[in-house]
């Protein structure tokens, strides 16, 4: 039998553990892209922005998992910093697609390097073995735990 404290405990929540994982992997990338100026989220964005090819808002927004409103809070800080620019769809004037500029690219590859270090980090702690089956089991999981479109 359980007691109401072992019941209680937030820790034996998969959501709690994800959570958790989370933050710490957050905090981590944080120390060491260790910037005054870029933070994970511009990372992110410039990461996906790194192929070169324009994303609309919304996708972009997907990709890099913010919601609308901080994307365009993230977006209006990188266009003032020279690293990404709006500008209109040449297939549709009507939507405005986002685009890393050269200083971009620059950034994201000094910023790379650091998040790259990071994960070696973690993998050396891990192993290799684990980490593999770490990301096998986050991607099965978010495969998944996908709402269903209805």
């Amino acid at each position: 039998m359980s007691t109401v404290a072992e019941q209680e405990d937030i820790s034996h929540y998969l959501a709690f553990l994800l959570a958790s994982a989370h933050r710490s992997m957050r905090i981590g990338l944080g120390q060491s892209i260790g910037d005054e100026v870029f933070n994970v989220e511009h990372w992110r964005i410039l990461q996906v922005l790194s192929d070169e090819q324009g994303r609309s808002m919304g996708e972009l927004a997907e990709r890099v998992l913010l919601n609308g409103p901080a994307l365009t809070k993230n977006i209006d800080k990188l266009v003032s910093r020279g690293v990404v620019q709006r500008a209109a769809d040449p297939a549709d004037n009507r939507r405005v697609l986002v685009y890393i500029s050269d200083l971009g690219l620059e950034t994201v590859a000094r910023l790379k390097e650091r998040v790259d270090a990071h994960h070696e980090t973690i993998e050396e702690a891990l192993g290799p073995r684990k980490t593999s089956q770490l990301k096998r089991l986050l991607e099965s999981f978010i495969a998944e735990s996908k709402p269903s479109q209805g």
